[in-house]
C-alpha cells in the first residue's frame, strides 16, 4: 500500500487550488470526498482515514484562513477542541461526505 501524508499533499498544492478548494463548503466537501474515496481505493481502514482527515484540519487551522461561515465554524470547533473532541469532528466529517458521495 501507498504510503499517503495527508499534510504533504495539502502542502504541495498551489495557492490556486487551495482557494479553489476553499471558495464554498461545498468545493470543500467534494474535495474530502474525493481524497476519502482515494484512500479506501488504496485500501486504508476508517481510523486511518479520520486520522489523516485529523493531520489535514490541524494543517488547516493552522495554515489556512477560513473562506465561509461553515468553515468559519469549523475552524472554531476545531481550535477548541482536544484529543477526542477533534477525532470525533473529524470521523463526523468524513462519515458526512462518505453519506454524500
Amino acid at each position: 500500500m501507498t504510503n499517503v501524508n495527508p499534510e504533504e499533499h495539502v502542502n504541495n498544492l498551489s495557492q490556486e487550488d487551495k482557494d479553489q478548494i476553499l471558495e464554498s463548503f461545498n468545493n470543500f466537501k467534494s474535495y474530502l470526498n474525493k481524497q476519502v474515496g482515494r484512500a479506501e481505493k488504496l485500501g486504508m481502514s476508517d481510523e486511518a482515514i479520520v486520522k489523516a482527515a485529523e493531520k489535514v484540519a490541524d494543517h488547516l487551522a493552522k495554515n489556512e484562513e477560513p473562506k465561509n461561515r461553515e468553515e468559519k465554524v469549523l475552524n472554531e470547533l476545531w481550535n477548541n477542541a482536544q484529543g477526542e473532541e477533534k477525532n470525533a469532528i473529524a470521523s463526523a466529517l468524513v462519515r458526512m461526505v462518505q453519506q454524500e458521495g
